[in-house]
């Protein structure tokens, strides 16, 4: 099987979840569920978004961590979702967040790996979205990218990360706004 970047590369993001968005796995799910639970007593996840959801990987490893299955939010893999917990989720894409059509009020909003795929020039608008909606945000990326601590009144709380079965790091960061 070819490594989803190169797809991403060959087709473009749009184009492969058009394609694979129904039937989306992250590959990644053990290195999502070490880095969440090793980090529950560092993230707040009374009333989390899962945001860039997937096929729900991040709502799975909540609910197995006893809490209630998050809001989630994802443009491409409504149908994937729908399939693993017999519930809709929103269809937010980040130039809808950045558009102000993401609203109310999470306790963290986590986001694997997608956020490093936002481009250069929307990232600080669509970070500054999130921040509306959450006092903390999560990204958890197969990059170091992106650093958010690098924009304006962003906080990097913390990291952590765990290896794949190749030895790539995979990393878990939290941030907040620093105001």
């Amino acid at each position: 099987m070819r490594a989803i970047r190169n797809l991403y590369q060959d087709l473009g993001v749009d184009q492969y979840y058009t394609h694979e968005g129904s039937a989306y796995e992250n590959p990644h799910f053990p290195q999502i569920e070490t880095l969440l639970t090793q980090n529950q007593y560092r993230i707040n996840y009374e009333n989390v978004l899962d945001f860039c959801c997937g096929g729900g990987e991040v709502s799975k490893v909540l609910q197995a961590l006893g809490h209630s299955l998050p809001q989630a939010s994802d443009p491409y893999t409504q149908e994937a979702y729908r399939k693993n917990f017999e519930r809709d989720c929103w269809d937010f894409s980040f130039e809808d967040v950045i558009r102000g059509k993401l609203t109310g009020q999470f306790s963290s909003i986590i986001c694997s790996f997608a956020m490093h795929l936002c481009l250069q020039k929307q990232l600080f608008p669509l970070v500054h979205q999130l921040f509306l909606c959450t006092p903390q945000l999560v990204i958890i990326t197969p990059h170091k990218r992106p650093e958010l601590e690098n924009l304006t009144n962003i906080a990097l709380e913390f990291t952590d990360f765990t290896l794949t079965k190749r030895g790539k790091k995979v990393f878990l960061k939290s941030y907040s706004q620093n105001i």
